[in-house]
């Protein structure tokens, strides 16, 4: 019987019925705003990949001007160079290097918007039998495409087998001619290129939110783009249910395909991310997702390349085995693996900073949910008159948190390596300062008439308003510098 077991056990595995198979097409997305990573950074994230299982990497620099701005010109030799390194390492690395292209700032699409129509989906260029050049009826239009066939055949050149076309950010809801341009570029390189896959996209509706109307019913712009990808296999990505927001679910994902007339989606995952709030870091773990059968995801970093690996890693995990993943045990482990010997350091300062948010983002774990949970114990403990024992009991548990908060961080600023120290110093200073402020603040609490107490908790709070470049713990010590703010009427 054991051996039937065993025998069992791994035939479900090898069948992929024991357990959720990898997503396919899973890694990291270059696709932030500010400056771009560095060849060394770009290097050293493609080596991380391969050694985590990411098995793909979009380059996709906002900020890379022949990306985007100046995207019909062909890369200056040297920059061409540069590619040609990256393409050869990430074929080392075991990754699959994916050029993308954002067109949409002046991109021509033809007479879509104007004729309530596409332009002829299956019209080519550059190559082409002359006929299927005489369907384009605007010169501009075919230049335009051209152009993109021009700078993909150069990377054609270096090796690079997957590319695409991006759409989002942009002004533009042509989704008829988008498609038709998209619909022409596949068709023409892979006729031209057997080894070429299907091209990636995103379109400029690109999150639950703005693809439909508020009751479910796709946008014209929505429906006009899928109906023009509507029997092609070019892979649609999108951001879910907002730009960078949290909790997605299988239901809420299929909505999203009914609105795409049922196409499967990837998932382009705004987190760590945080070229809309760089004042904090996103070092917490991507949060489990519905991945059981979407074909790809990408996670998008931040600028910061060595702290993104944190949250890049447990994407990893979870892409590789979706249906089994923890994201604390990932995070864990992450940290663990990333850290060594500062990795219990690294945990406190990283828990810290996980919760990214402002008015339209909301996505990441909530910063220290143990100490916030500590900081409301106290408060509830004031609020309610408990014994005087219980109060100061929750202060001393504090105060001990707090003294670890600033031997971790101190480590942190002596061990680090200079480069992952540069990433992080302005968030370090600031969370030094707060476990400061928030020390003053605790004595202040146990006797109200200390003065020196109350002089150093406002100067310190008045740092801390006073310099908006960092931010970190905006849920918990935060939390327990307001709280007491209120309580000693400071």
């Amino acid at each position: 019987m054991k051996y039937l077991l065993t025998f069992l056990a791994a035939f479900l595995l090898l069948t992929g019925r024991g357990e959720a198979a990898p997503v396919p097409l899973r890694g990291v997305i270059e696709g932030f705003y500010g400056t771009p990573w560095t060849e060394d950074a770009r290097l050293d994230m493609l080596a991380f990949c391969g050694r985590t299982g990411l098995n793909a990497y979009i380059y996709a620099p906002k900020d890379d001007p022949y990306h985007r701005e100046k995207w019909r010109e062909p890369y200056p030799a040297a920059e061409l160079s540069d590619l040609a390194r990256l393409v050869a390492a990430a074929k080392a690395d075991g990754v699959r290097f994916i050029f993308a292209v954002s067109p949409g700032l002046d991109l021509h699409l033809g007479s879509s918007v104007a004729s309530g129509g596409a332009t002829d989906p299956n019209a080519a260029v550059g190559g082409a039998p002359a006929a299927a050049v005489a369907g384009i009826s605007d010169g501009s239009v075919a230049a335009d495409r051209a152009a993109m066939l021009a700078k993909f055949e150069a990377l054609y050149e270096l090796g690079v087998r997957d590319f695409a076309i991006f759409f989002d950010d942009i002004q533009s809801r042509d989704g008829a001619g988008q498609a038709a341009f998209l619909r022409a570029i596949d068709t023409e390189l892979r006729a031209r290129h057997a080894d070429v896959h299907p091209l990636i996209t995103v379109p400029t509706e690109y999150s639950y939110d703005i693809m439909q109307d508020g009751q479910g019913t796709p946008t014209a712009y929505t429906r006009e783009f899928a109906a023009g990808l509507k029997g092609t296999d070019i892979l649609v990505l999108y951001t879910g249910d907002g730009v960078a927001r949290g909790g997605l679910t299988a239901e809420s994902l299929a909505k999203a395909r009914a609105l795409c007339g049922g196409r499967p989606l990837g998932l382009w995952w705004n987190y760590p991310v945080s070229d809309y709030d760089e004042a904090k870091l996103a070092l917490g773990p991507i949060e489990k997702l519905p991945l059981g059968d979407v074909p790809a995801i990408f996670f998008n970093p931040m600028k910061h390349e060595r702290l993104s690996k944190i949250a890049l890693a447990t994407g990893a995990a979870l892409a590789k085995d979706p249906e089994n993943y923890d994201p604390e045990t990932a995070w864990h482990q992450a940290i663990e693996d990333q850290y060594g010997a500062q990795a219990a350091a690294m945990e406190t300062f990283a828990d810290h900073s996980t919760h990214m948010k402002n008015s339209w983002a909301d996505i990441g774990r909530p910063d220290a949910p143990e100490f916030r949970h500590a900081a409301h114990g106290l408060f509830a403990a004031i609020d309610q008159g408990a014994p005087e024992a219980v109060t100061l009991s929750r202060i001393h548990d504090l105060d001990a948190r707090i003294s670890a908060i600033e031997e971790d961080a101190s480590t942190l600023e002596q061990n680090l390596d200079d480069a992952t120290l540069e990433e992080c110093r302005p968030q370090l200073q600031r969370l030094q300062i707060m476990a400061a402020a928030a020390r003053s603040g605790l004595r202040l609490l146990e006797d109200a008439s200390d003065e020196a107490a109350r002089a150093q908790f406002r100067a310190l709070r008045q740092k801390l308003a006073e310099d908006t470049s960092a931010r970190i713990s905006d849920d918990a010590i935060e939390v327990l510098l307001d709280g007491i703010t209120e309580r000693v009427g400071e």
